[in-house]
């Protein structure tokens, strides 16, 4: 069994018991107790899990919670700036895939139309609980904590059978060779729902094109349009430019 398989099954035990001890990991998975602390290491660091003696429990609702506070600090202006410009793609009785990202979270608040979400992030979901006229489908499964998105190894299937006339994406990176994601799982439902939509509209400020992050989740040639809060440097600019993206600079 590969670790992110294994990561996925102790999240699932966490969501169910709270607290897992290192002999329940080895014990469970047959493996040894290097590979265990290493399994632990890993949830530490992406944030979905702290340690305990002797093992790891769920993050604290109220540490969750104040890590999202955190990042909304940051760049709230450009992000409300470039969520408000999004509005423009946003019509009446369409179809659309909401990413997990603060500034697609902020398109969710300014919406105002009769429209059907699928989306796997927990603060749009608790956005659009507000809105009677949007329809709203979770894909449901186990919450990243850090991250704040749901993830079940079925979640490809349920894609499968939809079609988006646009998918709203955010980006934890932006490189030369496609748009990068901090969580495996973020990539993989993000590659799904944008095989499945007509239009890919990509919503970042303008510092992730100098991050870099670990997953791939959107290759150049599957994005249509890019909102920015200001002028990519010019190597992206040429990548867009030849890939026939519309960019739009929010003001």
């Amino acid at each position: 069994m590969y670790q992110e398989e294994r990561l996925l099954k102790i999240l699932e035990y966490l969501n169910g018991n709270n607290n897992m001890s290192i002999h329940t990991i080895c014990e469970m998975f047959s493996v040894s107790r290097d590979t265990a602390r290493r399994d632990i290491i890993k949830l530490i660091e992406q944030g979905t899990a702290i340690r305990t003696h002797g093992g790891i429990s769920l993050p604290t609702l109220k540490t969750t919670i104040e890590a999202y506070r955190e990042r909304l600090k940051y760049y709230s202006e450009e992000k409300r700036s470039i969520a408000n410009k999004a509005l423009e793609f946003i019509d009446e009785n369409k179809h659309y895939f909401f990413d997990v990202s603060t500034t697609v979270s902020f398109l969710a608040e300014y919406i105002n139309k009769s429209i059907i979400v699928v989306t796997h992030s927990l603060d749009n979901i608790e956005i659009f609980s507000d809105k009677k006229d949007v329809s709203v489908y979770s894909i449901g499964g186990c919450l990243n904590n850090k991250n704040r998105f749901f993830y079940k190894p079925g979640c490809i299937n349920y894609l499968q059978g939809m079609r988006f006339d646009a998918a709203f994406i955010g980006a934890a990176a932006i490189n030369e060779d496609g748009i990068y994601y901090d969580d495996y799982e973020d990539a993989f439902i993000k590659q799904a729902a944008v095989k499945k939509s007509c239009k890919v509209i990509v919503l970042t400020d303008c510092k992730k094109f100098k991050l870099s992050s670990y997953y791939k989740g959107v290759n150049w040639d599957q994005v249509d349009v890019i909102i920015t809060d200001s002028k990519p440097p010019k190597i992206f600019i040429d990548i867009i430019e030849k890939q026939d993206i519309q960019l739009i600079i929010a003001d």
